[in-house]
């Protein structure tokens, strides 16, 4: 799979909510099928929250709706509705980004991997999801005012 870090735009339907994240050409997305995810047909890909930026006054037109552990933080557009990324459960120091919002011409390759979010917690010990939001040696950092080298692992 290609490694190639580039930045993807990326954002809702009505277009009021903008973002880029720094992330792969190639990512691996999960297919969840949690009663949230399955009912929004939600596959995501995820990446370490420093790697996100929200654009301009995206942040004025969204809403967010929590349940359960109230530890996923589900970010939709309060205009169209439409959820293109929001901090999941199995990697709240990350962002789910929704391959399907991601601007055209960046993804060069999307392998979709199941999710057992029925069983959350059997699944979470099963895949190696947990990992998918830790940066790794190299990986350069989205900042709103600096792009930093991350050299930590």
């Amino acid at each position: 799979m290609d490694h190639d870090m580039i930045v993807h735009s990326g954002g809702c339907h009505c277009r009021k909510v903008r973002w880029r994240v720094r992330a792969p050409n190639s990512v691996v997305a999960w297919n969840c099928n949690c009663s949230d995810c399955s009912m929004r047909a939600n596959v995501h890909f995820i990446a370490p929250s420093k790697m996100f930026e929200l654009q301009a006054d995206s942040e004025e037109f969204l809403t967010t709706y929590t349940f359960g552990t109230h530890t996923a933080k589900h970010t939709f557009c309060k205009v169209c509705g439409i959820t293109s990324f929001y901090v999941p459960r199995s990697n709240p120091d990350g962002i789910a980004i929704a391959f399907r919002c991601v601007d055209p011409g960046t993804l060069s390759h999307v392998e979709i991997k199941q999710y057992d979010g029925r069983n959350w917690e059997s699944s979470y010990g099963q895949t190696e999801i947990a990992s998918c939001s830790k940066p790794t040696k190299g990986t350069i950092m989205i900042d709103t005012q600096v792009q930093l080298l991350y050299t930590e692992i």
